[in-house]
Parts: C-alpha cells; sequence; structure tokens
C-alpha cells in the first residue's frame, strides 16, 4: 500500500519530500514537490481512517495552494473545508502477488529492452501520441528501469517507474503506454511482464495506480499476476479564496 512512500525515502526522491504525521504510531502523510503541481500522499487501512482525517485537518494552514491528492477514504472530503476539488477518480493500488504469472506472460513478436537518456526525445513523442497529460520525471531514466518495444524500429510501447529504491526493496511501474496503431496486439503487455521480471533483480515489491474504472487495464494487471490492494481518490485541489 505504501510502495510510493518507501520508494521516496531513496536518494534521488528524498530531498524533494516533506513528511507529517501527528504521533508515532499514527498514519503519515507525504507532499512530494516536483514538477508544476506538488503531490499529496496520505494511505491508511480503514481502521485508521479517522487518523488520517484528523492528520489532513490539522495540514489545512501549511498544504501549497495547488496540488493533486492520493488519498484513502474520506480524507479528501476533510480537505474540501479550505480547497476546492476538480477531477475526482478513483484509482486502484495494485501489487504483484504472482510473479510467476508475470514471468509466463507471452512476448510475442515484442522484444523490450532498456531505454536510455539518448531515448529520451523518442519516448516523450511517444507519450504526446499516445498518454497526453501523464506524470513523467525524465530523472526516472537513470534508474534504467525503463523498457520499449519498437516497431520497424520506431518505440511503440513503453513500461517504466515512478519510485525504484533497490535498498527499500520496492518499485512502483508508471508510464505504461502503447501507441494507438499497436494496441491490442499485446506491446505494453509485453513491455510490463519483462520490466518487472528486471525490477525483481533488485526490488521485492512491485505495485502500480491504475483507474478503477480502465477495465481494460485492470484486466491485463490481473493476467499478469498484480491484485487490488486498496483504492483511492485522485484528485485536485485549489485553494479557495
Amino acid at each position: 500500500m505504501n510502495l510510493m512512500e518507501l520508494g521516496d525515502l531513496d536518494d534521488l526522491p528524498w530531498p524533494h519530500t516533506s513528511w507529517y504525521t501527528l504521533s508515532p504510531d499514527g498514519p503519515v502523510a507525504l507532499l512530494y514537490a516536483v514538477g508544476d503541481v506538488p503531490t499529496l500522499l496520505g494511505f491508511t487501512r480503514p481502521g485508521q481512517a479517522a487518523a488520517l482525517e484528523e492528520l489532513a485537518e490539522a495540514l489545512l494552514p501549511v498544504l501549497p495552494r495547488r496540488f493533486l491528492g492520493h488519498l484513502t477514504g474520506n480524507t479528501a472530503k476533510v480537505l474540501e473545508s479550505g480547497y476546492s476539488v476538480r477531477s475526482h477518480s478513483t484509482l486502484l493500488r495494485m501489487a504483484l502477488t504472482e510473479p510467476a504469472v508475470a514471468d509466463r506472460y507471452p512476448a510475442g513478436p515484442w522484444r523490450p529492452a532498456p531505454l536510455t537518456r539518448e531515448d529520451l526525445p523518442e519516448l516523450l513523442d511517444l507519450f504526446e501520441q499516445a498518454y497526453p497529460g501523464n506524470w513523467f520525471d525524465d530523472r526516472m531514466l537513470d534508474t534504467g528501469q525503463y523498457l520499449g518495444a519498437r516497431q520497424d524500429g520506431r518505440l511503440v510501447a513503453v513500461a517504466g517507474v515512478h519510485v525504484h529504491s533497490a535498498p527499500y526493496r520496492v518499485a512502483a511501474i508508471g508510464n505504461v503506454t502503447t501507441h494507438p496503431r499497436v494496441r491490442g496486439q499485446g506491446a505494453g503487455g509485453a513491455c510490463v511482464a519483462e520490466l518487472c521480471r528486471h525490477l525483481r533483480k533488485t526490488v521485492d515489491h512491485i505495485g502500480l495506480n491504475v483507474r478503477a474504472d480502465n477495465s481494460t487495464a485492470v484486466r491485463l494487471y490481473r493476467r499478469l499476476g498484480f491484485s487490488e490492494v486498496t483504492e483511492f481518490t485522485e484528485a485536485l485541489f485549489t485553494a479557495r479564496p
């Protein structure tokens, strides 16, 4: 459930993080300040939902005027007292619970290979065509955990990470996309499966976020051995005047 937070303890993202709690054994909120809009992460089990809501209320005076929230339970509603909220959607946090299933996933004609900084222009072009508006930090290419598949020499599918930490043994997959002209041909699944095999050399826990209403992606991840851990709200918060 807390893959993102654990991954952000690593040296690369750590300087861009702020952490908040009200008690030593209470839930923790993380504010990750990279890009134009910071992201607030607040996850907890149902039994601690009230404690997370209390923490969110205490954070109202110190949060930035605009941020993206990833929050479990009714935490987003607590913040509505000081913020207007836009783009409510429900996402699933999924975890790789059956790695052997990903190992057996058929690659078909695709041969995903690692991407480097040299591939950045082509990768950005693919995102513009297939995944506009996605959250991508090009520093993550330096982790060596981005894989791409090509057709006739052109990049047509990619799977990468939002966080990767060998010391904390966690990774969160992200920026998975396929060019529209090859969708449905297994390129995206092949990239994710190969990335899972690649990641398991350095981490023990692999997860990802996916929109709950994206049934095609949810089915793909289940076929790859992922299962749901929790659901949460994603929304853009803007301070009221």
